[in-house]
């Protein structure tokens, strides 16, 4: 809103002082972050105690964890907290006739809803057991249905599809090399060289470690499918909306753990995003140019900042926890950020720890189940799942897993960034 209020002054011939400056994406991202920061800290503490007040508290499973009893009564649904400085440094620093953000700011309030429901029907089902003079077990059955769940993330990755395909906004530049290019192409100069560009509308994606860089989706039907391979990406961007967001769900288990990582990919996402709305960079890295981008990193950038500020209360001992509020929407989020940049095939490197929770859930139900079958007993691979309350089981204190994890997510985001350049 402030962006395109300070564009209306400056195309009606009213100057403001450093407009200039204001109007440079670089500015505004820095804007966008340090305002996330300020929502998630400054009133970060008025949510608290809000939900403090009406007794908005995490009920915590018996399962012989270290510490889990000192998590009782913790604020929940603190991952509104994050959806509002998301949401706020982005309505106001960027240009919102982009495309991009408002798809991202579409998949924001969608999760968010999604996630707020589930939080809400899990303190409903707690409130009703205490008044009735029961003591309350937490329960999977309390929330959402999981095909509720399921058929949210399916219908946004839809949304993201069927919006990266079908809008006309939405399109890469391809180096033209014949001698008669066609109406409306781009001519511009690379590093002293006469380039000439024209717009693409293909289903594509970066691939890494192979020269080129690119993977189009179409290869992978016959011939005479391939004019419908929008139907195979749509299908696959739900895939990945699905898997994203629920590993991102399983992640959110200990103090800190999954706002820290989601800080940690974000920031990846903000150098591909970067890298492919930027002609000469992308060109250096021989990676796809995708017009209208630039927007994006406002967006990224508070999310950033809203995942760095929660952790002011999210670190341990955690003052308040994200809930599925937070948890399902940064995994779509994510998801969704990949896929527009066209990184989703990196996504097993960067969201690495992500997948190994989900990972660590399916091989534990799954090899359980065969057992029980074969053996009339169920057996397990880990002491417990996800992965990260294996390692509590073996003793490791909570602070020390959680700083691994986000040394891991570290290491497969730099991993994943070199990939760029590696082939």
């Amino acid at each position: 809103m402030l962006y395109h209020l300070v564009h209306w002054l400056e195309s009606n011939g009213t100057h403001i002082p450093g407009s200039g400056a204001f109007l440079g994406t670089t500015t505004r991202v820095m804007l966008a972050v340090l305002l996330s920061l300020f929502i998630t800290t400054v009133y970060g503490k008025t949510l608290i105690r809000y939900l403090q007040k009406k007794q908005i508290g995490e009920s915590v499973r018996e399962l012989g964890l270290a510490g889990e009893n000192l998590k009782k009564g913790t604020p929940t649904m603190g991952g509104i907290i994050i959806i509002l400085a998301i949401l706020i440094p982005t309505l106001v620093f960027a240009n919102l006739e982009k495309v991009y953000v408002r798809l991202m700011i579409f998949s924001t309030i969608w999760l968010g809803v999604i996630g707020f429901i589930d939080d809400y029907l899990k303190l409903r089902a707690k409130k009703m057991a205490q008044a009735q003079g029961g003591a309350y077990k937490k329960s999977d059955k309390d929330g959402l249905a999981g095909w509720f769940k399921i058929f949210g993330q399916v219908a946004l990755g839809i949304t993201v599809g069927a919006t990266l395909w079908f809008n006309g906004s939405v399109k890469t530049w391809r180096e033209y090399q014949g001698s008669n290019p066609p109406p409306g192409h781009h001519q511009t100069q690379i590093n002293g060289k006469d380039r000439v560009y024209v717009d693409a509308k293909e289903v594509i994606t970066t691939i890494p470690f192979v020269k080129g860089h690119e993977f189009n989706y179409g290869r992978l039907l016959p011939r005479g499918l391939r004019e419908y391979a929008w139907v195979l990406y749509i299908a696959i961007v739900i895939l990945i909306v699905t898997a994203v967001s629920n590993g991102a769900n399983l992640t959110d288990g200990l103090d800190g753990l999954a706002a820290g990582t989601s800080a940690i990919i974000s920031l990846a996402l903000g150098v591909f995003a970067y890298a492919s709305s930027s002609l000469l960079v992308a060109d250096y890295l021989n990676i796809m140019y995708i017009p209208n981008l630039g927007e994006l990193a406002i967006f990224i950038g508070a999310m950033i900042g809203a995942c760095v500020g929660f952790l002011w209360y999210n670190s341990f001992p955690a003052q308040v926890f994200m809930g599925d509020t937070g948890s399902l929407t940064l995994g779509g989020l994510i998801a969704a950020l990949a896929i527009i940049v066209h990184k989703e095939l990196l996504i097993p490197i960067f969201c690495g720890v992500f997948l190994v929770e989900n990972l660590s859930v399916m091989l534990q139900v799954g090899y359980f189940k065969y057992t029980k079958r074969k053996y009339g007993e169920g057996r397990r691979i880990f002491l417990m799942s996800p992965l990260h309350h294996h390692y509590q089981k073996k003793g490791y204190h909570e602070v020390k897993i959680v700083t691994r994890f986000w040394i891991v997510t570290l290491l497969c985001v730099v991993f994943s960034i070199v990939t760029l350049k590696l082939r």
